[in-house]
């Protein structure tokens, strides 16, 4: 995994496939207090497949940090990987870019309308 301190305020992930995406998600659990107020974006370009023990440490680790007063933006998804979250539902928990960089945007955007961003 890597993790790039983008801005005092995005932090980017960049997260692969098992067995690497259970253990990033457990080490980003362990250390969700460093992700207070902050925008963190999950970049899923080296992600093929999910399981329903990666789903579940996805929507754990979004509502720690959402408990944080964070945000947890999801991009570059294959499509494999994106149907699952349509079929899941989950389509409408996770808010999703299109890439790492218009996810950073998405994330300061939401930091100058506060009001406006999504939960």
């Amino acid at each position: 995994m890597t993790i790039d301190n983008w801005s005092d305020t995005i932090i980017v992930v960049e997260l692969h496939d098992d067995p690497a995406f259970s253990d990033d998600m457990s080490q980003l659990l362990e250390h969700v207090e460093d992700y207070k107020n902050k925008g963190v974006v999950l970049s899923f370009t080296g992600v093929n497949f999910l399981n329903s023990s990666n789903i579940a440490k996805l929507l754990k680790f979004r509502k720690a940090v959402l408990s944080k007063g964070g945000s947890v933006l999801l991009c570059g998804m294959s499509t494999d990987v994106w149907g699952l979250f349509l079929v899941t539902g989950l389509d409408k928990v996770f808010q999703f870019e299109s890439d790492v960089a218009t996810a950073i945007a998405s994330v300061q955007l939401g930091e100058e309308n506060p009001t406006d961003a999504a939960s």
